[in-house]
């Protein structure tokens, strides 16, 4: 049953999971139900984890709803039959068994995984490149060709994706922030000639939300000056607590979107009146007039526009989702005039996660715990997400784990 675990080392044959099925896709509380399953097996470099916490992300919102990818289609295109999805892209959990050739994981670790996801005989992965470009990548918990993610007692991932557990943390907070603290440090990081240096004017936008907490404090260790934009003054001050020199409220404007075709001179006038008032919000939090080196962006459709104007001349727009839609429009004047960057960040790879997974093991990351669910409440938490109702930081659900607090030390 949830929240307790058999003996380290001895694995049970069926396991419960939250399961999402073809026939179930569309509201997230309808679309996962919790059904016993069979356990899987540790192939070759693969780790079989007893899971005790599991964070919640924006991605198992798209795979319940089956939109913009319906993820078991994919695998079943690739030739894995189950006709089943198991998400869940964070876990923190107690190594159970391990397949042949696992040499740096052993029975009984605390770990995390990261959601970095790839086939290991990918030729891009071989010779050495960037892994989570390759043709192969995906994330784990999500649409990688396994599907047995943290959202079960049991989950399945690749040895070079389980890192060690910060000694310092309880079971949900190490299960909380790895896959948004992993994408948020590749995202300022991963880019040459665009990364983080200090001084650079960072814009956090969602600063209140997993992957904003982390931004907010990745800028900081970095020497960045963060401003977030959020939907209200307690989401702001929430953002200042973690570093957040500043922020603003999305609500206050209104010209989000896609902007008037260029030939229309009022509604250009209009929507530029609006956007150069945002900008002039960001100079006001910082203290000065500076433009964003880095505009950290994830909304998308609503967003782009605004975020490649109020960018500074050589700087990025960097994007990892897009949560308020996919149609994003960019004005290219901009960009091509003043030289502007959009760039596309998806992922980690292992260098990257194991960079962030350091700073929080050394404790100069906070994983922002926003708060903690029973394993049966994951459904209405991503409708809640997918609805934009969640409360700041990250919600983690307790799997093995029997109670919050929980898990410190080694």
């Amino acid at each position: 049953m949830i929240g307790t675990l058999p003996p380290v080392g001895e694995v049970p044959a069926r396991m419960l999971a939250q399961v999402v099925r073809q026939s179930r896709f569309g509201d997230p509380r309808t679309a996962f139900q919790i059904e016993e399953i069979d356990t899987p097996k540790p192939g070759r470099k693969e780790v079989l984890i007893a899971v005790m916490a599991a964070g919640v992300n924006f991605n198992n919102v798209w795979a319940a709803r089956g939109v913009p990818v319906d993820v078991i289609a994919q695998r079943q295109r690739a030739g894995h039959p189950q006709d089943f999805h198991v998400g869940g892209s964070d876990a923190s959990g107690i190594v159970y068994a391990v397949g042949d050739g696992v040499s740096h994981v052993k029975v009984g670790e605390k770990v995390i995984v990261h959601p970095g996801w790839w086939d290991p005989e990918d030729p891009w992965v071989k010779s050495g490149r960037d892994a989570m470009i390759g043709p192969s990548a995906r994330i784990w918990g999500y649409d990688a060709n396994f599907n047995y993610g943290s959202f079960s007692q049991f989950c399945l991932a690749q040895e070079h994706q389980v890192l060690p557990k910060a000694e310092h943390l309880t079971w949900e907070e190490a299960a909380a922030s790895t896959l948004v603290g992993c994408t948020a440090y590749r995202m300022l990081s991963g880019w040459a000639g665009n990364e983080l240096k200090e001084g650079d004017v960072v814009l956090i936008w969602g600063g209140s939300g997993g992957l904003g907490s982390q931004a907010i404090q990745l800028v900081r260790q970095g020497g960045g000056i963060p401003v977030a934009v959020v939907s209200s003054a307690e989401r702001g001050e929430y953002c200042k607590s973690l570093g957040a020199v500043g922020w603003i409220d999305r609500r206050d404007y209104k010209h989000w979107g896609m902007p008037p075709h260029w030939d229309d001179a009022e509604g250009q006038k209009q929507w530029l009146s609006e956007a150069r008032r945002f900008g002039k919000a960001i100079w006001d939090a910082v203290g000065k007039r500076q433009n964003p080196a880095i505009v950290f962006e994830h909304p998308g459709e609503q967003t782009v526009p605004t975020s490649m104007f109020v960018c500074e001349e050589g700087g990025m727009v960097v994007i990892c989702a897009g949560t308020s839609g996919y149609s994003a429009v960019v004005d290219v004047r901009y960009l091509w005039t003043r030289q502007k960057r959009f760039q596309g960040s998806h992922g980690t790879n292992d260098q990257q996660a194991i960079a962030y997974n350091n700073l929080v093991r050394e404790g100069k990351i906070d994983p922002c715990v926003g708060r903690v669910i029973p394993f049966e409440q994951l459904p209405q938490a991503h409708w809640e997400m997918g609805e934009g109702l969640i409360p700041p930081g990250n919600t983690v659900a307790l799997v093995g784990a029997p109670e919050p607090g929980l898990g410190r030390g080694s």
